[in-house]
C-alpha cells in the first residue's frame, strides 16, 4: 500500500497558493477515481480518499502539523516509510521544476520539517518548484499568495507530468523515476 500525501492547507483562500501545490496534485489524481472511499476518522487529521492498493491524504492541520496526520495514517495502515510519496513546493527549485528524491534536509519547509519529526526523513519526496520571492524577508507571503494566470496555465502540464512520475514511484526505483520525469 502506498501513502500520497499533498501537502497544503486548507480553506478556500489558500486553493490557489504556491504552498498548496500538493494539494492540487492530490485533487487531480483522485478527481476521476472509481471504486474509492472518503475514510472519516477524525484521529487522522486528513482529508484521506482509499483507492485500490492507494491511500490519498491532504492533511487538515495546516503545513506546520503536517506530520500529525501522516503518522497517524502511518501507524494505522502499518505503511512502511519508504512507500509514502510527499508532494509539495519547494522554494529553491524554479517554477516549473520537478525533481524527486529520498531523505535530506526540510530546507526550511515547515510541512516537511512535521513530517520528519514524527515519522523520520527516509520517505519519497516529489518536490515541485515555485521559485522564489526577490526579497527573502518575504517568502512568507509569497508561498500563501495565489499562483499567476501565466503559471497556472503551466501548471496544468505540471501536475499531469507530476502524476505520471508518482505512478512510476509505485513499481520503479528512484533513480530510474529520476532520469525519467525530472523537469528543469
Amino acid at each position: 500500500m502506498h501513502l500520497i500525501v499533498g501537502l497544503g492547507n486548507i480553506g478556500e483562500k489558500y486553493q490557489l497558493t504556491r504552498h498548496n501545490v500538493g494539494f492540487l496534485v492530490i485533487d487531480e489524481m483522485t478527481k476521476g477515481l472509481q471504486s474509492s472511499s472518503n475514510i472519516n476518522k477524525s484521529n487522522f487529521k486528513a482529508d484521506l480518499l482509499k483507492s485500490g492498493y492507494n491511500l490519498f491524504a491532504k492533511p487538515t492541520t495546516y503545513m506546520n502539523n503536517s506530520g500529525q496526520a501522516v503518522v497517524s495514517i502511518k501507524d494505522y495502515y502499518k505503511i512502511d516509510i519508504e512507500d509514502i510519496i510527499v508532494i509539495h513546493d519547494d522554494l529553491d527549485l524554479p517554477f516549473g521544476t520537478v525533481k524527486f528524491k529520498i531523505g535530506g534536509g526540510h530546507g526550511g519547509h515547515n510541512g516537511l520539517r512535521s513530517i520528519d519529526s514524527h515519522i523520520g526523513k527516509e520517505y519519497i519526496r516529489v518536490r515541485i518548484g515555485i521559485g522564489k520571492p526577490a526579497d527573502k524577508a518575504d517568502v512568507a507571503n509569497y508561498v500563501l499568495s495565489n499562483f499567476s494566470k501565466e503559471e497556472l496555465n503551466k501548471l496544468e502540464g505540471i501536475i499531469t507530468h507530476t502524476i505520471k512520475a508518482i505512478e512510476a514511484l509505485k513499481s520503479e526505483p528512484i533513480d530510474e523515476v529520476k532520469s525519467k520525469f525530472t523537469l528543469k
